[in-house]
């Protein structure tokens, strides 16, 4: 090697990535995540909208998959039916929220009758309306100043008919089914034939039973008539409260009438 190329000066060329910020690959590990994100804040919305039971089985497959994957094995159609379950409770639960809706707005309705008709404000007072299990609730209570019987019979007073003929006007533009109950008291009631107060407000109750089916509720929809006598207390702390003595009239919702 000779003097001159021993001077020649080594030069080091360093080249830069002409692809880096927007172009690189960082902005795909952060998409797939807000992926992630969308999809699980979905599936939590969904579930949510969900009934009871499909919950229960979303529960059971996280808590442990392979137990829940084993009992389903053999097939969709188990999966299948199992949902179609969860949707008709769903398809049950909105059909009672509209039959409750149309039972309040029944409610009310007999509520405005009975505070507009003369003579019987006071009594609107004495009529209680909720909206319980089987459907809404109509209860006649007894006042000490205000009784709806003849003390000890079946006999309905005028005011009570005159109750019941609104209820009735109402009841008969709804096709659910009604149930009547009688309550009596803890005051004893027997006579030397055996008549208890279980007779006394089976009695009642029937009598309800057939003034409402006078004044255009279908035979038909009468679906019981119950006595309880006083087992079934409205004022449990006080037995011999007049509120016990009562007449309730059930109008059943109309997606389990037929169970």
């Amino acid at each position: 090697m000779d003097s001159n190329e021993q001077n020649v000066p080594i030069r080091i060329v360093k080249k830069k990535s002409g692809h880096g910020g927007a172009h690189g690959g960082a902005w795909k590990v952060a998409y797939a995540d807000f992926v992630t994100a969308m999809m699980a804040l979905f599936i939590v919305l969904w579930i949510v909208g969900q009934s009871k039971q499909v919950k229960e089985y979303v529960a059971q497959y996280f808590k442990d998959p392979g137990a829940f994957m084993e009992n389903t094995k053999g097939g969709g159609a188990f999966e299948y039916n199992k949902l179609s379950v969860g949707d008709r409770m769903t398809e049950d639960q909105l059909r009672r929220q509209q039959d409750s809706l149309h039972l309040q707005s029944m409610a009310q309705e007999i509520i405005q009758q009975l505070s507009g008709e003369k003579g019987l404000q006071q009594l609107a007072a004495q009529v209680k309306m909720e909206i319980v299990k089987e459907g809404l609730r109509i209860e006649l209570l007894d006042k000490s100043d205000s009784f709806f019987f003849d003390v000890g019979t079946a006999t309905l007073k005028p005011e009570a008919q005159a109750v019941l003929e609104v209820i009735a006007r109402e009841l008969g533009k709804l096709p659910n089914k009604v149930i009547l109950e009688g309550h009596t008291d803890s005051r004893p009631y027997s006579r030397s034939d055996g008549y208890t107060n279980f007779e006394l407000s089976a009695d009642r109750a029937n009598s309800a039973r057939r003034l409402l089916v006078t004044h255009g509720v279908d035979s038909k929809r009468i679906d019981e008539v119950r006595g309880y006598a006083d087992t079934r207390l409205k004022n449990s702390k006080d037995p011999l409260d007049v509120t016990n003595r009562r007449i309730s009239i059930v109008v059943k919702f109309a997606e389990g009438q037929h169970r």
